[in-house]
């Protein structure tokens, strides 16, 4: 039998019971918000992160949910306290809500250090909220329970189902090629997004929620359930139960994250087609609970690792029909021997246990092993001298024919450089030829935007064109298709080979072999670094001059390096390294 805490262990004990002057203020400021001493006195006090805000549409239910959380916390004996954090709204916040992920984490993980918190309960979806809220609940390391926003309802326009993210790039394209109109451009942004909730693509919002439930951090089948069905309130209320007896447990994130969690979490990405960006999350998730993750071991798993959700943009379905059809608790059943069933998750149960009685309902869109969307590859990481570090595509996303391909290069030297110049009919470019977007890496851009779906020439969407070889140190939505690579590892900005890739330069791609090069010889390029020259900082003050020093490389999961489990390296010269 588990040893449970006594109420003189809560770590809010501290603050509370205690007979001295500081207790006395404590407990004489909560009576000041209409509390007695009866509702809190001994039991846990469950914080509750809420990432609610007036401008995160995907969390315009979380006024809602945080009240049956609390619900939930009351009935368990628990004293329930919400404390807002930092939202990032991904369709809003500029460049990029990722130049913010880790300010969430630090925020998360401090607001716990310095509040009389014995348990939380974690409350995101939108795409970096969900890692953010992790990576700090890791590092502090007390009782966490994940709550997912849940996927919107279906989009629809004049009886065609839309899927956010993915039809907006597919419908843009037409626009500008001029095969649909602007009053239908204006239905489809009217019938895209409908309803609370995140993107019900197979976006980084669903993936990273998933990744969270494989990681053991929700309760079983929480993070397919839409975000408007009435089975998500319920499940909102159960999670503020379950954390209450997780404290009196003292089931803590280091009891839930191992080597085998986290293989467990990226053969889930995987068997998802999930996001690209997933692997930048669960890096940086693993390297704060000091398990070493690196692409080369997620390229392994991709290799072994079939996909089985039919779900866009790889697939046909959205995230709606994936509930439907048995949700992740289906699928992971399906991936029978790939998956470690002896994990703890936070019920208290192994993983293996939670997926007793999980069907598929619908072998369309959760498909069997014997019969997957893609039999491997969800993903593959590419190395070459153009990213010795490493960079990522998605195969099944892309166009078959140019998996392997060599074309010359058409060079952008920034996202600026690209918008002024991408339409313009003299530019000189056609279907063979690779696109290049430089300084839109971690510190170049800054922040690592979702720029890596490079928009296709409107000269060449006229003639049909859909996809063509795009290369960047970006990265995309999770929403996004096409035959983009991303991730380059050193990014540009930094000096990496990216920066010295010129127009002209014929580049070569071959997934297959897992290769990414630039065909220029040695000594040009020995040439061209040479006479490189660092750009300028980005920032002269505040959180960004705080991020472009310490913030690391795609490969190392862009975490800040003082972060991570361990604190920050230096090189020889004691200045910090980037990586």
């Amino acid at each position: 039998m588990t040893k449970r805490k006594k109420p003189e262990e809560l770590r809010s004990h501290r603050w509370y019971g205690l007979n001295d002057l500081r207790s006395f203020g404590h407990r004489s400021r909560t009576a000041q918000m209409g509390y007695s001493r009866e509702e809190y006195a001994g039991k846990p006090v469950i914080a509750i992160l809420n990432t609610w805000s007036e401008i995160n549409t995907c969390h315009t239910h979380f006024k809602q949910r945080v009240e049956e959380v609390k619900r939930g916390i009351w009935q368990a004996g628990g004293f329930p306290v919400e404390l807002p954090v930092q939202t990032l709204a991904e369709p809003f916040q500029k460049p990029t809500t990722m130049l913010y992920r880790n300010f969430l984490a630090m925020e998360a993980e401090e607001t716990l250090r310095s509040y009389p918190a014995d348990g939380v309960v974690l409350m995101g979806g939108c795409d970096k909220t969900t890692p953010a809220l992790l990576m700090g609940a890791i590092s502090m390391d007390l009782p966490a329970i994940f709550l997912p926003a849940g996927p919107m309802l279906r989009g629809n326009w004049n009886g065609v189902t839309l899927g956010s993210g993915s039809d907006s790039w597919k419908y843009w394209a037409e626009l500008r090629a001029g095969t649909i109109t602007e009053a239908d451009w204006q239905g489809i942004e009217g019938g895209i997004a409908r309803s609370p909730g995140h993107c019900m693509t197979m976006g980084t919002a669903s993936t990273m929620t998933s990744a969270a439930e494989a990681l053991g951090f929700t309760l079983p089948g929480f993070a397919s359930i839409p975000a408007v069905d009435s089975r998500h309130a319920q499940m909102a209320a159960k999670t503020g139960m379950r954390i209450v007896e997780m404290v009196w447990e003292d089931l803590k994130p280091s009891d839930l994250i191992t080597a085998g969690s986290i293989d467990n979490a990226v053969t889930t990405c995987l068997a998802l087609s999930g996001s690209t960006n997933a692997i930048v999350h669960m890096i940086a998730l693993a390297r704060r609970a000091g398990v070493e993750l690196t692409l080369d071991r997620y390229d392994d798993i991709s290799r072994r690792t079939p996909v089985l959700a039919n779900v866009r943009p790889t697939g046909a379905y959205l995230m709606e029909d994936f509930f439907y059809a048995g949700g992740l608790p289906a699928m992971l059943a399906e991936l029978g021997d790939l998956i470690d069933r002896s994990q703890k998750t936070v019920n208290g149960r192994t993983l293996g246990e939670n997926l007793e009685g999980a069907t598929i309902f619908n072998d369309e869109v959760i498909r069997r092993r014997s019969a997957p969307l893609l039999p491997n590859n969800g993903l593959a990481v590419l190395r070459g001298n153009l990213a010795p570090d490493g960079a990522v595509i998605k195969p099944g996303a892309a166009e078959p024919r140019l998996l392997v391909h060599t074309g010359r290069a058409v060079v952008f030297k920034d996202y600026n450089d690209m918008a002024a110049r991408i339409d313009d009919e003299a530019l000189d470019i056609d279907e063979t030829c690779v696109i290049v977007l430089q300084h839109a890496g971690p510190v170049g851009a800054p922040g690592m935007p979702e720029w890596g779906q490079l928009p296709i020439p409107r000269k060449l969407l006229q003639k049909g064109v859909r996809d063509m070889v795009r290369i960047s140190d970006a990265r995309m939505s999770g929403t996004s298709y096409g035959a983009c690579v991303l991730h380059v590892a050193p990014e540009s900005f930094i000096g990496g080979p990216l920066a010295l890739v010129q127009s002209g330069d014929l580049i070569e791609l071959d997934v297959p072999r897992r290769k990414l090069n630039m065909l220029v010889p040695e000594e040009e390029l020995a040439r061209r670094k040479a006479a490189w020259v660092r750009p300028e900082p980005r920032f002269t003050r505040g959180y960004g001059a705080l991020h472009q020093v310490h913030v690391l490389q795609a490969n190392k999961g862009c975490d800040f390096d003082f972060l991570q489990r361990g604190g920050a390296r230096t090189d020889a010269s004691g200045e910090p390294e980037i990586h």
